[in-house]
């Protein structure tokens, strides 16, 4: 197990043990499992979580919802387990280290949802830290077969969601145009005169509707020194509505 460290999310909500070196999961995944809708009953599953990040925040706002996730890593799996143990999430979230590639081919998920790895070409990044690599750069396990394999297990039209870089919004569109339409899109902004940095983008399997482009989430006032107020709401615990 690599050495830990520990913060809280969702305004202390939810107490989280993270790797002091390499990745740690922050906003992007507080954002991410603000946008997703589940009723109770429903099974929702997760790729890539990481030490739980998401997961985390999910479950805790999500009342009554099944949670499965999948993550390649040993020591990440783990973790995420040590975590949902100790904010008494476990009886409801389960985490199996694998690869999704390696999934059931039969529909079993009412919705899934995950931040991918960010960058599909080593070059674009500045030498990460190896401990960075694997979350940041998808190796053999690029976007397509992520939103494929979303589409192998979801059943009915279920949704995927997914949270990534702005500027990769049209390899997502390619990447779900053939399973999934319905197509909400939510840019977030650092700043009110910045442009996006980061999209939300919820999916329905076998959706005819088009695609909307939502207003955006603005992070922080025009100075950048403090969150917005729907910033702050979100981080603090508050859905973040996508319609």
């Amino acid at each position: 197990m690599r050495e830990t460290n520990t913060n809280t999310l969702l305004g202390g909500q939810v107490l989280m043990h993270q790797p002091v070196r390499g990745y740690r999961a922050g906003m992007d995944a507080v954002m991410l499992a603000a946008s997703l809708s589940a009723r109770p009953g429903e099974h929702v599953v997760e790729f890539g979580c990481g030490p739980g990040a998401a997961l985390l925040c999910a479950a805790r706002r999500l009342e009554g919802v099944r949670f499965t996730a999948w993550e390649v890593e040993e020591w990440a799996a783990e973790l995420a387990r040590r975590n949902l143990a100790e904010n008494g999430l476990a009886d409801r979230a389960e985490v199996h280290c694998g690869d999704i590639a390696d999934l059931p081919a039969e529909p079993f998920a009412s919705q899934v949802f995950f931040n991918p790895p960010f960058f599909d070409d080593p070059d674009a990044l500045r030498h990460p830290e190896p401990e960075k690599q694997r979350a940041w750069l998808s190796g053999d396990t690029p976007l397509p077969l992520w939103v494929k394999m979303a589409a192998r297990i979801i059943k009915g039209q279920g949704y995927l969601t997914i949270i990534h870089r702005a500027d990769a919004l049209p390899a997502i569109l390619s990447a779900t145009e053939r399973a999934f339409g319905s197509v909400l899109i939510k840019p977030i902004q650092p700043r009110p005169d910045r442009p996006a940095k980061r999209v939300i983008v919820r999916a329905r399997r076998g959706g005819r509707g088009p695609a909307v482009l939502l207003p955006p989430l603005i992070l922080h006032d025009e100075t950048g020194r403090q969150y917005s107020e729907e910033a702050q709401a979100v981080m603090a615990g508050a859905p973040l509505v996508l319609d």
